[in-house]
């Protein structure tokens, strides 16, 4: 039972109007955290779809705004898997500063879909004892 921890740096590109980063961002980071942690467990998406035949779909996110970061942040990243169900699971993330202050927090509900016929599948036993690494359930 473990986190995911990773960094994220911030272009001029991702800052908006007000100066701080664009919420949109935070959904760019997001799937960064989904893909690496996909990797972590051995598992590429293109490699889930060609030789499982399974795709993992999102079917809710929801971000809460603590603080802002800047073009002179660095973010730090933590990510986990907080509930594990047959056909899906509930990931958590947070943004940090480099002062370790919470800037953001946010939920992700996703599923793994047959890609053939477009409906939830099961996590076989192997997908599932690769994402029990990350599971670190609520209290």
């Amino acid at each position: 039972m473990q986190k995911l921890t990773f960094k994220e740096k911030v272009y001029t590109y991702q800052i908006d109007f007000v100066g701080h980063v664009n919420n949109i961002v935070y959904i760019q980071w997001l799937e960064n955290g989904r893909m690496r942690i996909l990797e972590e467990m051995g598992y590429r998406i293109d490699k889930l779809a060609h030789n499982a035949g399974i795709v993992p779909i999102l079917i809710e996110t929801q971000i809460q705004y603590t603080r802002p970061l800047f073009l002179t942040n660095t973010v730090n990243v933590e990510m986990w898997i907080s509930k594990l169900n047959n056909a899906s699971a509930i990931m958590e993330f947070r943004f940090y500063n480099e002062k370790k202050e919470l800037c953001a927090s946010a939920q992700q509900k996703g599923l793994f879909i047959d890609q053939k016929i477009q409906r939830p599948v099961r996590m076989s036993p192997d997908h599932r004892q690769a994402f029990e690494k990350y599971l670190i359930p609520e209290n």
